[in-house]
């Protein structure tokens, strides 16, 4: 793993300001770039960029850049060449590297140029090297260390601040003390330990070779991860933990977030230490058919990929289990379900808890009612609506979003944006696969907090 104090490296610390916030889409309006050694400044280039497109206005509210500054500036094509000589043998920094990063590949890409840097992310370093801070945005964090910020939201007066941060956190990052706990891998160090959070996220696991080896979600990370290195209750549990030689962590504000992004990490990574829970992920489904004679049936089945099932479960028992309890609630049928072998009328029917629908005593029209009935709570009550949680800081909130009811993704908002209505959340939500793990996660989620915070679409 790449670290910020690394001798003989040099770094290119950049800043972008762009039209919006897809990268591919939008476009980069103005470009900084610090190149430093690890202890000095070396190098410094900015430069205003020709977007080729209109700047909206709330962008220009932003940063202050408009269309008429940028109409006589260079496009990004005529500053290429001197950003690839510039940013060569360097490992890319940023405050929230990702998203600058993208942005540069994806101006790079339109020119038909592949540009790979590595890349160093300060708002990752920050976390672990001055934990407990209310916010990591970079304007918080500066002004909670005391570093000045001249010309926010200009990439130049960004990208300076970020150079400030960077040779601060250079100066940090000396080698920990070793951890001193009986049972746990020495190479884990007491400072790492502690300087975890104790909120919600998702946890990462690496062994020696910086392979991921395991992901976890936690309400309390610090907390979650001393259990695991306490864990003596199964071999595979002693073999994970001593296996574990770095810990990462990211921050969700809230358990719904933190639930879906462990789901994602874990089918994108399939961590090794995780195949029993990916195996045991909702391998079974509620599914419903109509019956020659017009009734609507119930059955449990394993899931399958290309039908959305009405619920998932971990189990065939606990499917199983679930139906009973629906055919009792609703007084459905346990022939037609499935659920009581043979022909003719039911057990259920015999004893009068089952109305006939085996047997020609009930109509299908009020049984498939009553189907419906008992369907309807394991659909969203709205096809398209945003579900809005605390974010990592009081300055964001989480955004989940549902769309002709399917899952979209999340993202976090600036709070002080959301102030005239969610019409921007979509900009800052990243895309996620949906499946029924997800929605499994979001409903039942939605069914524990009664009072969560639920914006339909034609309120947005």
């Amino acid at each position: 793993m790449q670290t910020a104090n690394s001798q003989h490296k040099r770094y290119a610390i950049i800043d972008v300001e762009t039209t919006g916030l897809k990268a591919g889409q939008e476009k980069i309006t103005e470009i900084a770039v610090v190149i430093h050694d690890g202890k000095q400044v070396l190098d410094t280039f900015s430069s205003l960029i020709n977007p080729e497109k209109n700047i909206p206005y709330r962008i220009t509210q932003l940063t202050g850049i408009n269309d008429q500054m940028v109409v006589g500036a260079p496009k990004f094509y005529e500053i290429a060449k001197q950003l690839v000589e510039l940013t060569d043998d360097t490992i890319v920094v940023g405050h929230n590297v990702s998203f600058d990063y993208r942005f540069i590949q994806a101006e790079f890409k339109s020119l038909g140029y592949d540009f790979k840097r590595q890349t160093l992310d300060t708002v990752r370093l920050s976390r672990k090297l001055i934990p407990g801070q209310p916010s990591y945005s970079l304007g918080k964090l500066c002004q909670s260390i005391n570093i000045n910020i001249e010309n926010r939201h200009r990439a130049l007066g960004d990208a300076l601040a970020t150079t400030k941060l960077f040779e601060l956190l250079c100066s940090m990052e000396a080698e920990p003390e070793k951890l001193n706990l009986k049972g746990t891998n020495a190479n884990l160090s007491h400072s790492l330990i502690e300087k975890l959070p104790e909120s919600h996220g998702v946890y990462y696991f690496f062994d020696h070779s910086g392979k991921l080896i395991y992901v976890g979600k936690s309400v309390n990370i610090k907390s979650r991860v001393l259990q695991h290195l306490s864990n003596n209750g199964t071999r595979r549990a002693i073999e994970m933990k001593q296996n574990i030689a770095d810990i990462d962590f990211k921050l969700t504000g809230n358990e719904l977030v933190a639930l879906l992004l462990e789901s994602d990490e874990i089918k994108k990574q399939k961590p090794v230490y995780n195949r029993a829970q990916r195996r045991a992920f909702f391998n079974f489904g509620l599914y419903h058919f109509e019956n020659e004679a017009g009734f609507l049936c119930l059955k449990v089945a394993k899931t399958i990929d290309k039908i959305q099932p009405h619920y998932t479960y971990a189990s065939a028992a606990e499917a199983r289990s679930h139906l009973f309890m629906l055919s009792e609630r609703f007084q459905l049928c346990q022939g037609l379900n499935g659920l009581y072998p043979g022909n003719g009328p039911c057990f259920q029917f015999q004893i009068g808890q089952c109305l006939g629908a085996c047997c020609g005593q009930e109509k299908p029209e009020t049984y498939n009612q009553r189907v419906q009935e008992a369907l309807e709570r394991y659909h969203f009550d709205y096809e398209n609506f945003l579900i809005v949680e605390q974010g990592t800081s009081e300055e964001e909130k989480a955004v989940v979003k549902i769309q002709n009811g399917i899952y979209r993704g999340f993202g976090f908002v600036p709070t002080e944006m959301l102030q005239n209505g969610f019409e921007l959340a979509d900009e800052f939500i990243r895309v996620y696969p949906d499946n029924r793990d997800v929605r499994q996660i979001i409903q039942s989620y939605m069914r524990k907090h009664p009072k969560l915070k639920i914006i339909p679409f034609d309120q947005v």
